[in-house]
């Protein structure tokens, strides 16, 4: 079964308001399986553009990405966040076939 993950890059205007979000976020995260592979952290942007934050979360399956996103349960975090942040969001399948030699 082919992972699904979430690539999100974030620009955060009021980072305590956006505490609420990810408070909210951990329920729907736990029951669809989510692990974060990248979570902030340091970047350079050698090509295109960028925002201040970036996140890429791993699901156990694409479906698990794509039902994550569509729970109410979600739905109800992003509504947190919103108002308090732009994001650029995408749900996309893993890749299981060759890899370079």
């Amino acid at each position: 079964m082919t992972k699904g993950y979430w690539i999100g890059r974030v620009d955060i205007a009021d980072l305590e308001r956006y505490q609420a979000y990810v408070a909210a976020n951990a329920a729907p995260f736990r029951q669809y399986g989510a692990r974060f592979l990248v979570r902030g952290g340091h970047f350079e942007n050698p090509e295109g553009t960028s925002r201040s934050r970036n996140v890429v979360i791993e699901f156990p399956s694409w479906q698990a990405a794509l039902d994550c996103w569509n729970s109410p349960a979600y739905q109800a975090a992003l509504r947190l966040r919103t108002p308090v942040a732009t994001t650029d969001l995408i749900i996309i399948e893993g890749y299981d076939g060759p890899q370079p030699a």
